[in-house]
């Protein structure tokens, strides 16, 4: 993918209201990071919207252009939605050297319908969706694949089942399995129907519902503290 630029700008002040006004002005508030250090700024909420679908969360390094002539390069790490309206509130860059090793979690995907599941009726689980890797930020890839479609009842795809490129080291525990493919429970359910047995309904508390703050509120305050730690 080729890499994207985005124009950000610098901002000294930093605080929940700071943070509303840059919304109300079209922009959002994020924060850039690199070995301990931090630097707040903001950048355009239509083109961070638009670099996020087109990344589709995969970790993509990206040049962040200052007003000043000052760059950076980057990768998205995180960023934070409005609970109700799904808009973008705030961003986490880490800063990164194409020199220098990074440590990400990149996505697995699945390909195919696997035969214990369309033949037998089995039963999918997916166990890990992620795992972690070390490597150059060039080198990072956009996800990782694994074809299920051979995979029978009882069988799974571990870790070390997938193909890593070179330069890339794997963090996560070549044992853990990513999915495997379980027997129904149909079975045990129809001989129990068959005795007679009738289970007893399950009794579900009801959910207390507390008053408090505003998600949106909640979310500001988290970023707000953390922005204010850094720069201690």
């Amino acid at each position: 993918m080729e890499r994207t630029t985005l124009n950000v700008e610098k901002r000294d002040k930093v605080g929940k209201g700071i943070a509303r006004t840059l919304r109300r002005q079209g922009m959002i508030p994020a924060v850039i990071y690199r070995g301990g250090n931090s630097l707040p700024i903001a950048i355009s909420k239509k083109a961070m919207a638009e670099f996020i679908d087109a990344t589709s969360g995969e970790h993509t390094v990206v040049n962040l252009n200052f007003s000043d002539g000052d760059s950076k390069l980057a990768i998205l790490k995180e960023y934070q939605l409005d609970p109700l309206k799904g808009d973008i509130l705030h961003t986490d860059f880490f800063e990164v050297s194409l020199t220098e090793k990074v440590s990400v979690n990149v996505r697995v995907m699945t390909l195919g319908e696997p035969i214990g599941v369309r033949r037998d009726g089995g039963i999918l689980q997916h166990v890990l969706r992620e795992v972690e890797i070390e490597c150059l930020p060039d080198k990072i890839p956009g996800h990782f694949e694994i074809d299920i479609s051979n995979l029978e009842t009882g069988q799974a795809v571990h870790v070390k089942d997938i193909s890593i490129g070179d330069g890339i080291e794997v963090f996560t525990d070549p044992n853990e399995v990513i999915v495997n493919v379980v027997a129904p429970a149909v079975e045990k359910e129809e001989a129990v129907l068959a005795e007679g047995v009738v289970a007893a309904p399950e009794m579900v508390e009801p959910e207390v519902i507390k008053k408090g703050k505003k998600e949106e509120e909640v979310v500001e305050e988290k970023a707000e503290k953390k922005e204010k730690a850094e720069k201690k």
